[in-house]
């Protein structure tokens, strides 16, 4: 397989084994070095938000630290975001990018995910080694985003040198498993200078991938590396900035067969795998630096830029509906489908963002304000190939091996897209008083978005010459927020409702003919949220509840009955539900859960009213994530877990005939802390999925067609990190 990386070619990567190798043979030799035990805490504060506490915030977050990440193998923010009951799949497929939904929301990878607080497109693989956190904000994104749907909104904190001069960061990480993927990370930071004044951390990692699934090998490489300088006391630069590249082999999913939901597959199995299967590959570029300044009486002053440069070649044998029965929805009764040859060749996305903020308190007659006044400036440029190719290949089959021919052929035209915004914010505490405190926001968008397809023409698709296919929005809106909260005996209360603004976007895919990649305009969305929390940990427990309902204008897909689908905004979508968490340790037990109740609805039809009163896809009405601990004290820094995850029942098609069963996993680990020649290790052994359960993880309507995407088989997974 070739390597595509223009930046961690095999040299780096036998260096950084290298590297590995010397680093583990000299802890080794040193019987007397010293240990230094980095303690990965809960964060205080949420990004965003100044020095208030989560637990103060007048709405639900989600905090997945840099620890969790390792205790659970996470190489991607699926892996991290399922462990929250809000968060489940949305077209996730195994070697693509990561589609979520929050609060039954699908997020929009180009508008609902921060990097550093900074917009970034997720259209991409995110790698995790050197992500210090995610940070998970659920509901109306609009109080920290301009444009984006209204499920929640995703912030990627990096690793960042350690503020203290002492500190040594030496971390070496092998692990292997979940198939015979084979990963090797270092993770390298500190402090020099005659003050300590400059500090560094470097993360670098290559893996194999060879995953459960047949036949879909490939690999990824990172270069990740973070610096800042302490010019003089209140004034601090920090730059930052990674490379990573992956490159696998894609995998379909599964669908109906002529309406009827099939029994679970083997999830081993690719199913359009061939022999002319060329791997996806996703490139990112991607960095930022910051200019913290603090200023007198307490106020602060804080300047980032953040860019990010994407190169994607997507490729995929693609299976997609029946042309023998007319259906381009689902697979056909016997297992039939038609496979397609799909090919998108050098994509480019482009990222840049600009923004200042200056925080502070402030006292107006006897009340005090926090306040945080912001401006940004963003464009977002999509610029494609002028073709792809989506090229019906051959009938391939669910239940018999096939061979095809390629046929790589680039008459589909692709679309540019171009954003600008200008955004304008103030977010303001007031203190009624020591107990309640009145919290309101408001972000100012000026936007200017348009799109155009490459081609205005196409005889073999019979597309006609010149038709309207190029489309602009201009215009500005305004998104508010406001809420209150009280303490009261060690609990938080607190009530906020809040809009948010999303771009609505016809698919970049032929399926779609001359509407392809089209934009639609924009649409508000409105959230309320209620919640209680206590505000002090009481008998070793943390607990939280939240009501909430989400509304927002609804999107969906209609076949016309020709040769391609067409999007319509019709009808409102309106999510009501019911959050509850809870956290408890006593000794050496540790129990969390956090359930989710969903009741979920359509509206206003107009072009479909028969989905008037039916659920939206692929939302399951229940979710539980649970996690036991136990550490033992006969065997100091050994602890044994057991994770449940399940998923209730939710529906696969509009009318509601079919439906997808509810499933639960359970998952098992095991990690042990000791030392080894006065080295700190940490090893584990984790098993995924410990019956080997066989179930249907997730139903989503994608391009107009009913896709189905089988859970992953029993999995074992073994890791270790020194920490020289």
């Amino acid at each position: 397989m070739a390597n595509h990386s223009p930046f961690l070619k095999a040299t780096r990567i036998h260096a950084a084994v290298a590297l590995c190798i010397a680093s583990c043979a000299s802890a080794w030799a040193q019987q007397t070095a010293t240990e230094i035990t980095i303690t990965d805490k809960l964060p205080a504060r949420v990004s965003g938000f100044g020095d208030v506490s989560a637990q103060e915030l007048p709405f639900s977050t989600t905090t997945i630290t840099s620890a969790t990440l390792q205790d659970i193998g996470a190489q991607r923010v699926s892996d991290a975001l399922r462990l929250d009951a809000s968060v489940s799949d949305s077209y996730n497929s195994p070697a693509y990018w990561d589609i979520l939904s929050v609060r039954g929301f699908t997020l929009d990878n180009r508008y609902n995910y921060r990097r550093e607080g900074l917009p970034i497109s997720a259209e991409t693989m995110i790698p995790m080694d050197n992500k210090e956190r995610i940070e998970l904000l659920k509901g109306t994104s609009g109080i920290q985003a301009g444009t984006s749907s209204p499920g929640g909104l995703v912030n990627y904190v990096v690793k960042r040198a350690p503020t203290n001069a002492e500190q040594q960061i030496r971390n070496i990480t092998l692990s292997y498993g979940q198939g015979n993927n084979g990963l090797v990370a270092a993770d390298l930071g500190g402090r020099f200078g005659e003050t300590a004044e400059f500090g560094y951390r470097l993360n670098i990692a290559h893996e194999d991938l060879n995953p459960y699934i047949r036949n879909t090998k490939g690999q990824r490489n990172l270069f990740a590396l973070a610096m800042d300088w302490r010019l003089k006391p209140g004034t601090v630069v920090d730059f930052e900035f990674e490379q990573s590249h992956r490159e696998q082999i894609g995998i379909n999913g599964y669908s109906l067969l002529g309406g009827i939901l099939p029994s679970p597959v083997d999830p081993r199995v690719n199913l359009t795998r061939q022999s002319w299967s060329q791997p996806g590959v996703f490139d990112a570029m991607t960095g930022s630096i910051r200019l913290r300044q603090e200023l007198d009486a307490g106020w602060s002053w804080t300047t980032q830029y953040g860019a990010q440069r994407l190169k994607t070649d997507d490729r995929l044998a693609f299976g997609f509906g029946c042309s023998a029965a007319g259906d381009y929805s689902q697979y056909c009764a016997d297992g039939s489908f038609d496979l397609y040859d799909f090919r998108s060749e050098n994509e480019r996305r482009l990222t840049d963002a600009f923004q200042t903020q200056l925080s502070g308190k402030l006292k107006l007659g006897n009340l005090q304000h926090d306040l945080v006044l912001g401006y940004s400036r963003q464009r977002q440029l999509d610029r494609m190939p002028p073709m792809q190719s989506y090229n019906y290949n051959a009938t391939a089959s669910v239940f018999n091996p096939f061979t095809s021919t390629p046929s790589p052929s680039y008459v589909t035209p692709n679309t540019n897209r171009s954003e600008y915004s200008t955004e304008f914010s103030i977010k303001d505490r007031m203190h009624l008083s020591t107990a309640t405190s009145l919290w309101t926001g408001l972000r100012h968008v000026n936007y200017s978005r348009s799109s155009e397809q490459n081609e205005h023409a196409d005889p073999v698709l019979g597309y006609p010459d010149l038709y309207p296919n190029a489309k602009q929005f201009k215009g500005s809106i305004n998104v508010p927020w406001i809420a209150v909260s009280t303490q009261l005996q060690g609990l938080v209360a607190y009530a906020s409702h809040g809009h948010g603004v999303e771009q609505f976007v016809t698919p970049n895919t032929a399926a779609y003919g001359p509407n392809a990649g089209a934009q639609l305009g924009i649409g508000r969305s409105r959230q309320t949220e209620v919640g209680l929390r206590n505000l002090h940990a009481q008998y070793k427990l943390e607990w939280s509840a939240a009501v909430f309902q989400i509304s927002r204008p609804y999107a969906h897909d209609l076949f016309d009955g020709g040769n391609y689908s067409t999007r319509y905004i019709d009808g409102t979508q309106t999510h009501q539900g019911l959050d509850i968490g809870a956290n408890w340790q006593k000794n050496q037990w540790k129990l969390s859960t956090q359930t989710q109740w969903m009741y979920s609805k359509l509206s206003g039809m107009q072009l479909s009213p028969e989905s008037a009163g039916s659920k939206p896809l692929n939302v399951p009405k229940f979710v539980l994530r649970g996690m036991v601990e136990y550490r033992y004290a006969s065997m100091p820094g050994l602890r044994t877990g057991l994770r449940i995850s399940h998923e209730g029942e939710r529906n696969v098609t509009e009318d509601e005939r079919v439906k997808l069963p509810s499933w639960t996993t359970l998952d098992a680990s095991t990690h042990y802390d000791t030392k080894i020649n006065n080295v700190a290790s940490t090893w584990t052994l984790a098993i995924d999925n410990i019956e080997d359960k066989r179930y249907w993880r997730e139903s989503p309507k994608q391009f107009g067609h009913y896709y189905l995407y089988p859970g992953a088989p029993r999995t074992i997974r073994a890791t270790v990190q020194f920490r020289l």
